[in-house]
């Protein structure tokens, strides 16, 4: 089995307590190195989202039946837009642990394969009455999304108005909520209202989330320009045509508001369903 580069500091002692209880099941030497391939996918996941997804598959390879690995390489592959692959083990995960929290984000793996419409009537279920706050606020966020994934931008302008929306409270969830409103209101045509959100979601968003000061700035009419001088043409515009193009754009989930890798209980394999980014 091919073994990932990891680095000296990574000791496997990072990961949660719940998580170094659940490898327990496993021979030391064998615990010991799936842990450090978990750290590396929590370490990794946001930076590097393709190297994430090569120390899942390791752990996985590993400790297929060890819930935390399970939910990891879900995590992994919804990240590195395998939406498929991550519905399969969430679904897998789920089963195994009995939680709800994995429920938006199996809802959001719907949107990207494409299928807005199985999101939607998941955010109907009544497992999302056993979310936590947080939790039901990610559901929110892909239901709205999904609306628009349909075209209807109206119902996903409403599909946000909620008691948590219309709160002066700061939490983590509240500055995405508030840019997805902001958005939305944008795309109806609501360009007042739209400036006034994006305002409210740059005063939230102390942790740079989102993108909304620039947004913000775009609507004030503010645009960033280089510093350089407009008559110095770069040596790289000589060879324009010659060879090869701009590289494309890879996405990934919008704003999925994954869990920490080591916040998971969950095992054991399911069949993928449906298809094969965008979401929130």
């Amino acid at each position: 089995m091919r073994r990932l580069s990891i680095p000296e500091d990574v000791t496997g002692q990072e990961i949660d307590k719940a998580v170094r209880q659940e490898l327990q099941s496993l021979p030391k030497t064998l615990a010991d190195d799936v842990a450090k391939n978990l750290v590396m996918v929590a370490r990794l996941l946001d930076e590097d989202a393709p190297r994430a997804y090569e120390h899942a598959k390791v752990a996985l390879r590993l400790a297929s039946r060890v819930g935390a690995v399970r939910e990891a390489a879900g995590f992994a592959a919804y990240h590195t837009g395998r939406y498929q692959e991550a519905l399969a083990e969430f679904r897998a995960a789920r089963r195994m642990s009995g939680r709800p929290d994995l429920w938006p984000v199996m809802a959001d793996c719907e949107r990207g394969m494409g299928r807005p419409e199985r999101a939607l009537a998941m955010a109907g279920e009544p497992e999302v009455q056993r979310l936590d706050k947080t939790g039901q606020v990610e559901m929110r966020l892909v239901a709205a999304g999904a609306r628009r994934d349909m075209g209807q931008a109206d119902a996903a302008v409403v599909t946000l108005q909620s008691p948590e929306l219309a709160s002066t409270g700061v939490h983590p969830w509240t500055a995405r909520l508030r840019y997805a409103y902001a958005d939305a209101l944008l795309e109806v045509g609501r360009e007042e209202d739209a400036r006034e959100w994006f305002a409210k979601a740059v005063e939230a968003d102390h942790e740079g989330l989102t993108d909304a000061s620039d947004r913000l700035a775009e609507l004030d009419g503010i645009e960033f320009t280089d510093a350089l001088d407009p008559d110095v043409e770069d040596d790289e515009d000589d060879n324009d045509g010659e060879a090869g193009g701009e590289e494309p754009a890879a996405s990934a989930g919008e704003g999925a508001g994954v869990p920490e890798v080591s916040d998971s209980d969950v095992t054991d394999d399911d069949d993928p369903a449906g298809d094969e980014d965008s979401r929130r």
